[in-house]
């Protein structure tokens, strides 16, 4: 009877270990990247389907803007639909630089540092973000790697 219940917890145990994926940041950095990516490169088709899965959909959504705008949530994000998806809006390219990934422990949090080019125009006029400097925090949710934080800020001259 004991040798029955050691082999039962044996078996237990080594299908509990088998079920378990361990994280492997070779396999989860470019994902991370690509999250990264999208939530400017969503902008050139104006794929709002890209943007929405690529950011956190709730309320603690939370992006900080060089001037003194803070979003707080994902209801106020989307407010700025009107403006991106305006004609008068295009996006003419992006460019990042200097793109630095850190994993937690857990491998469910991830936190970012780079260089950001955002070049656009609005009514044919520049509208550009060059060498801002831009940090972020994604979470993995469902199998999904979402930016739940993000703060952009320029050098001071």
């Amino acid at each position: 009877m004991k040798n029955k219940f050691i082999s039962y917890l044996y078996l237990f145990i080594l299908f509990l270990t088998s079920c378990t994926t361990s994280f492997n940041p070779v396999t989860e950095k470019p994902l991370v990247e690509r999250a990264i990516h999208n939530s400017i490169g969503w902008a050139k088709d104006k794929n709002l389907d890209l943007l929405y899965g690529t950011i956190a959909n709730d309320p603690n959504y939370l992006e900080v803007h060089p001037n003194d705008r803070v979003v707080k949530g994902f209801e106020q994000f989307k407010q700025a639909e009107a403006f991106w998806m305006n004609d008068d809006f295009k996006a003419v390219r992006y460019d990042i630089r200097d793109l630095h990934i850190h994993f937690s422990k857990s491998g469910d949090v991830a936190w970012f540092y780079c260089i950001l080019d955002d070049i656009n125009t609005w009514q044919g006029r520049p509208a550009n973000w060059e060498n801002t400097r831009w940090t972020g925090v994604l979470e993995k949710r469902d199998g999904r790697w979402q930016i739940v934080q993000m703060h952009f800020s320029f050098a001071s001259e």
